[in-house]
């Protein structure tokens, strides 16, 4: 019972869980709300308050308990006029901060106009304030300000307790004043607070709880529309791909083929003729066949069309394509070092793609550690949510005045290679917006490493 009870706890979290927003996307939502609404909103109500201090006091009774909440919120306000100004020139142009500075400057910032907030609502009839209202405003302001997650319900929860305070406070000057002072001031017998003071904790929570609930639910449907809009994208430029790769294959294949039936009808004619003839026409023969093989590679390019773009777990895939090239029931001198235990934002792309571009780094790592060494692979998330997959060795490296070669088509240095294996694999992480680089020094091994965008559309070459 109690495991059913921790798995549909679970199963809510996940549901309420979804990324932050990319960081330009937070950036200009924090512009929006804190500069173009929230600096003139401050602005005008420091503004009148100011103008209230000067020209009429508070309140009309003279009473020490009062006396000193006003002096008290006096200092207060001159703390909060200080800290808006500070705030105010880090708002002005936060382009220029660093994100994580600009976000706690709204959480702290929040914070502060809560406590002031308190503050302007005891003395303008405590409970009883319509300042409440404003309690609700600054709650769905942080929920634009603060992207969704523990952070933006710890700060709202922060602002009920503010009002919370409110009551502390109301109460404490309340029971310093009689009967007469309280008619006098229209004030609420603290008797009668319960239930609407517990009625206005549920406003301010509820609102917070639906504030996330409904970004929960806009940011999921715009997260499945661009993914949609993902898949479709992809999908064309795939096909398009597929259809000049197949063109271009069969405008290749078909004069090799015309090629050798001319060889081997001049073979078969000159067969009682000289040999040397006959040699040369082996090697034309063998030529043509090398560039049949060449050809029949390049039409992987065509077989594009042939899969379907999907939404791959990444430690997943770089477990298959490990287990493909290094089967645990194979005996080998070689280890294979894993460091991707954690969890990536999903790649759209086609399976084999991926499949295709690991094999081929991790073959390449295979050849050369030789019998014995190390092969590392590893896997990161970064901060724009960019997977980023590096395959090293500890082999003998390669040359500096080769190292600018190796993605080239046709080039190798190995006896039956084609030299088609890392240009095929960089023309696929390019297809997918990604980038492909490669690090080496001779008696240290090299270092291949691919960086897959998690939302850039595909990029196709001309």
């Amino acid at each position: 019972m109690k495991s059913s009870h921790e798995q549909w706890l679970k199963r809510v979290l996940a549901l309420m869980e979804i990324p932050a927003p990319d960081p330009s996307r937070l950036l200009r939502r924090i512009e929006i709300m804190e500069r173009d609404i929230m600096l003139p909103l401050k602005a005008f109500a420091i503004g009148m308050i100011c103008y209230s201090f000067v020209s009429t006091p508070w309140f009309g009774l003279t009473s020490s308990m009062l006396d000193i909440t006003v002096e008290t919120v006096q200092y207060l306000f001159c703390f909060y006029v200080l800290a808006g100004v500070i705030f105010a020139l880090l708002m002005l142009n936060p382009a220029r901060w660093p994100l994580a500075i600009v976000q706690w400057t709204v959480v702290t910032s929040s914070l502060v106009d809560g406590l002031f907030l308190a503050g302007m609502a005891l003395l303008t009839g405590g409970l009883d304030s319509i300042l409440f209202w404003l309690f609700v405003g600054l709650i769905v302001r942080n929920a634009v300000s603060v992207p969704p997650g523990v952070s933006q319900l710890i700060l709202n929860f922060a602002i009920s307790l503010c009002y919370v305070l409110v009551g502390l406070l109301d109460f404490s000057v309340s029971s310093n004043l009689d009967v007469a002072t309280m008619r006098s001031l229209h004030l609420t017998p603290h008797e009668d607070w319960g239930q609407p003071f517990l009625l206005r904790l549920v406003v301010l929570w509820l609102t917070a709880i639906c504030c996330y609930g409904a970004q929960v639910l806009l940011e999921r449907q715009r997260l499945a529309t661009e993914e949609a809009d993902e898949f479709a994208a992809r999908e064309g430029q795939l096909r398009s791909a597929g259809r000049l790769a197949a063109e271009f294959a069969h405008q290749i294949k078909n004069p090799l083929a015309v090629i050798n039936n001319a060889a081997f009808s001049l073979q078969r004619a000159l067969r009682d003729g000289k040999p040397g003839a006959a040699q040369q026409i082996e090697i034309i023969q063998e030529e043509v066949s090398h560039a049949d093989r060449i050809v029949t590679q390049i039409m992987g390019y065509a077989q594009l069309t042939e899969g379907r773009v999907e939404k791959l777990n990444v430690a997943e895939e770089l477990e298959r394509a490990i287990t493909q090239v290094f089967p645990p029931a194979v005996p080998t001198g070689i280890r294979v070092h894993r460091e991707f235990n954690r969890t990536f934002p999903p790649l759209l792309m086609q399976r084999h793609h991926l499949s295709e571009i690991m094999l081929n780094l991790l073959k390449n790592a295979r050849e050369a550690v030789g019998e014995t060494g190390n092969v590392h692979v590893t896997a990161d998330s970064r901060r724009d949510y960019a997977v980023e997959i590096s395959v090293r060795d500890d082999g003998p490296g390669i040359p500096p005045d080769k190292i600018e070669r190796v993605f080239e088509a046709y080039y190798t240095t190995k006896e039956h290679g084609t030299g088609l294996g890392l240009a095929i694999a960089k023309h696929n992480v390019e297809l997918y917006g990604g980038t492909v680089r490669v690090e080496s020094k001779l008696g240290t091994g090299a270092t291949f490493t691919l960086v897959f965008p998690a939302k850039t559309l595909m990029k196709l070459k001309p």
